[in-house]
C-alpha cells in the first residue's frame, strides 16, 4: 500500500529555534528515507516559515493558510486539497468561531466536500471525530496552552485506510518525541 505523510504545524509566533529544530528533525524523514512529502502551515508565524526553512535546508510541497497575527502577508484564510484519499479544509481558525464549538467549523469544511479539518488558533493539540467530520489541531510551536507543551502533528495517510495522526512534542533543547494527546 502506498502511504503518504502530512506534517501539520501551527502558531510558531516567532519560535524560529522550535521550527527550525522541527525542519531538522523533518529533512530525515522526506522521501527517500521515509514519506513525509507535504507540509501544512495553519497560521500565526508565516514569516517564520522562510528563515526556518532556509536555515535547515527543509523544503517540501507547502499549503499555508493566515492566521489572525500574519499581517502584510497575501496568504488565504482558508484552503481545500486533497492528500491520498482525503479532502483537507486548512483554516487558521480564528474566523470559526472555534471557542463556542466547532459547527461553524464543520459546516464550512462538510460545504467544501472535506472529510478532515485541519485548524490551529487553541493552541491546543487534539484529534476528534464530530459529526462524521475528523477535527485536527496540531496544538502550537510558539505558545502552547496545554501541559505538554510545544507541539506539531504528523498525519499519516494510506488508501483505504482512516488517517493515523500522531503527536510530537518540542523539548526545551530542540528534541524531538511523540506524546499522547487526549482522543
Amino acid at each position: 500500500m502506498d502511504s503518504k505523510k502530512l506534517l501539520v504545524f501551527s502558531d510558531t509566533h516567532g519560535n524560529v529555534a522550535a521550527l527550525k529544530s522541527v525542519f531538522n528533525w523533518a529533512k530525515e524523514r522526506i522521501p527517500p528515507k521515509d514519506t513525509i512529502c507535504t507540509t501544512a502551515f495553519l497560521g500565526d508565524g508565516i514569516a517564520d516559515i522562510h528563515i526556518a526553512a532556509d536555515a535547515t535546508g527543509f523544503y517540501c510541497e507547502w499549503k499555508l493558510v493566515g492566521g489572525n497575527n500574519d499581517y502584510g502577508f497575501n496568504a488565504p484564510e482558508v484552503d481545500v486539497f486533497d492528500f491520498v484519499n482525503h479532502r483537507f479544509f486548512i483554516c487558521h481558525g480564528h474566523r470559526h468561531n472555534l471557542y463556542n464549538g466547532f459547527n461553524t467549523l464543520i459546516t464550512a469544511a462538510r460545504n467544501a466536500g472535506a472529510d478532515t479539518v485541519l485548524s490551529g488558533h487553541s493552541h491546543i493539540p487534539y484529534d476528534e471525530t464530530l459529526n462524521k467530520m475528523r477535527l485536527i489541531n496540531p496544538g502550537s510551536l510558539g505558545r502552547p496552552r496545554s501541559r505538554i507543551g510545544s507541539t506539531f502533528a504528523v498525519i499519516e495517510c494510506t488508501e483505504k485506510q482512516p488517517l493515523k495522526v500522531e503527536f510530537y512534542g518540542v523539548g526545551q533543547w530542540g528534541n524531538i518525541c511523540e506524546v499522547e494527546v487526549a482522543r
